[in-house]
């Protein structure tokens, strides 16, 4: 079952915008796109907090995620996440393929 992550970074003085620019300037995102298993890996900037960036990250499966996680991109993403001084707050969804809202969409 797949499922999506939903990370929020946040720090001061642009800090959390500066994270992600450099996760995607360094190829580290792209590296993470290019996993098995990854379906999404993109970051947000919610207009309500510009100090907080949002990454949705979707993977097929827990194993998948897991094996990310024992990636060395972790130990990056971890020294990149000290040095910007990042605290975080996670959710998780799990997808839900039962939906009716395509009525409501306008394509």
């Amino acid at each position: 079952m797949s499922f999506t992550v939903n990370l929020y970074y946040t720090g001061e003085n642009g800090a959390a915008r500066a994270f992600a620019n450099e996760m995607i300037n360094q190829g580290i995102v792209k590296k993470i796109q290019a996993e098995p298993g990854n379906l999404k890996y993109d970051y947000f900037i919610p207009l309500e907090d510009p100090e907080t960036i949002l990454l949705i990250d979707s993977w097929t499966n827990q194993a998948a995620l897991d094996k990310h996680h024992a990636s060395k991109m972790m130990v990056q993403i971890a020294s990149l996440r000290e040095k910007y001084d990042l605290h975080m707050r996670v959710e998780r969804y799990t997808d839900d393929h039962s939906s009716t809202d395509d009525q409501f969409l306008r394509r």
